[in-house]
C-alpha cells in the first residue's frame, strides 16, 4: 500500500505551542527532545514537522502542565491572517458562506492532515474538523486545537454581532470544563463523534465587510499556482474526502465515483497504480475513526457502531479485531492506559477490509 504523503503543519502552530508552554512554566525544548522532534523547531528554522508528531506533543505537554486544554490555548493564538493565502482570500469573499467553503476547499493545501466539512442542516450551519493522517497521535488535540482557531476565523470575519448555538468535541469530559465555555460562550457538547462549530444557517448568508471580487479572483489563481506545484495523488484526496464522508452515508466507490465525473472501474485502475484500493482505504478510514474514538471518548460501542453504519455491535466488533487483531474494548483499555507515550513509528493496519453490514 502508498503509504500517505507526509502531512506537515503550519509553522506558526509550533510558536504557539512554545509560547504556551513557557507560559505554563514548561520546557519546550526539553519536551521536543523528548518525542524525538527536531530541536531546532523553535528557532525559527522553519522546519517541517509531521502532523502525527506534533499532535505527541502537544499530548506531552498537556500532560507534563497538567493543562488538560493546552491545545485550546494553542489554537486560541491563531486568527485569519494565520492561514496565509487561504484567510486571505476569506477575507475579500462576499459572503460568510463562500469564504467557508474556499476554506473547506483549499485548506488542504497546507497539508494540514485534516478535512474541514460545512453543511446545513434545517437551519443549521455545521463547520467541522476531521484528522485523517493515518496513526495521527493526539488527534482529539489537534481537534480541539483547530476549532479554536475556526472560532477566532469566524469572530473575524462576522464580527460581534453573532454567536455559536453549540459546540462539539470528540473528547472526554474534562475536570474543568469552564475554559471551553468561557472562550466559546457557547454549550461545549463532550464525547461527540466529530468536532464542529454549530452555528444558524443564516449566518452563511451575511455579507463580508471589505469583500472585493478583483482580489478574490488574484487570490485565487494565485492558490491555485501553489496547489498546482504540489504532488498530487489520488490516494490523499480520498483520504482527505473518506474522513468526511464515512460517517456520513457517503462512503462508497460508486459515489466517489461520481464525484469525480469518473467510472468505478478507472478509479479502481488509477488506485490500483497507486497501490491501494478503494476498500483498504475505506477500511483504513473506519479503522481510523473507531480508534479515535474509542480511546478518546466515553462512547458505547453500540454508538460507535451506529456512527460508523454497522447493523450492530458485533458486526463492528468482528470488524475491528480484523482491523486490529485486538476487540475493542481491548483497544480503548490498551490507549487509555498509554495515551500520552510518544509513539516513535505508528502501525497501520494493512488488513483486508471487513465486508460490513448494510
Amino acid at each position: 500500500m502508498t503509504p500517505p504523503r507526509l502531512s506537515l503543519i503550519h509553522p506558526g502552530i509550533a510558536q504557539a505551542i512554545y509560547d504556551v508552554l513557557v507560559e505554563l512554566d514548561a520546557s519546550p525544548h526539553a519536551l521536543v527532545n523528548e518525542v524525538g522532534l527536531d530541536p531546532g523547531l523553535f528557532d525559527g528554522s522553519n522546519i517541517l514537522v509531521s502532523y502525527a508528531a506534533l499532535g505527541q506533543l502537544i499530548a506531552l505537554g498537556a500532560e507534563r502542565t497538567g493543562c488538560r486544554h493546552l491545545s485550546l490555548l494553542v489554537g486560541q493564538r491563531a486568527d485569519l491572517a494565520s492561514l496565509g493565502p487561504i484567510g486571505a482570500l476569506m477575507r475579500v469573499s462576499d459572503t460568510i458562506g463562500s469564504a467557508l467553503r474556499a476554506f473547506e476547499e483549499h485548506v488542504g493545501m497546507q497539508n494540514w492532515g485534516a478535512a474541514i466539512g460545512l453543511g446545513a442542516y434545517d437551519g443549521v450551519a455545521v463547520l467541522s474538523y476531521s484528522p485523517y493522517e493515518p496513526g495521527a497521535e493526539g488527534a482529539a488535540h489537534h481537534s480541539e486545537r483547530a476549532l479554536a482557531t475556526m472560532f477566532n476565523v469566524l469572530r473575524a470575519l462576522c464580527g460581534p454581532d453573532w454567536a455559536l448555538l453549540e459546540v462539539l468535541l470528540p473528547r472526554f469530559v474534562p475536570p474543568d470544563t469552564r475554559p471551553y465555555s468561557d472562550f466559546f460562550r457557547a454549550p461545549i457538547r463532550f464525547d461527540e463523534e466529530v468536532a464542529a462549530l454549530v452555528f444558524p444557517a443564516g449566518l452563511l448568508e451575511r455579507p463580508i465587510a471589505g469583500a472585493d471580487p478583483d482580489a478574490r479572483r488574484a487570490l485565487e489563481g494565485k492558490i491555485r499556482r501553489l496547489k498546482a506545484d504540489q504532488p498530487n495523488m489520488l490516494t490523499d484526496e480520498l483520504r482527505h474526502y473518506l474522513q468526511t464522508a464515512v460517517t456520513q452515508q457517503r462512503c462508497s466507490a460508486e459515489r466517489v465515483a461520481r464525484v469525480r465525473l469518473t467510472n468505478r472501474r478507472t478509479l479502481s485502475r488509477r488506485l490500483r497504480a497507486e497501490g491501494t484500493s478503494f476498500r483498504q482505504l475505506a477500511s483504513e478510514t473506519q479503522f481510523r475513526v473507531a480508534g479515535g474514538l474509542l480511546a478518546d471518548t466515553s462512547m458505547s460501542l453500540g454508538q460507535i457502531s451506529a456512527v460508523l453504519q454497522f447493523s450492530e455491535p458485533a458486526a463492528f466488533t468482528h470488524a475491528f479485531r480484523r482491523w486490529s487483531g485486538m476487540t475493542p474494548s481491548a483497544w480503548r483499555l490498551n490507549h487509555r492506559l498509554g495515551e500520552t507515550e510518544a509513539l516513535r513509528e505508528d502501525p497501520q493496519p494493512n488488513l483486508p477490509a471487513p465486508k460490513r453490514a448494510h
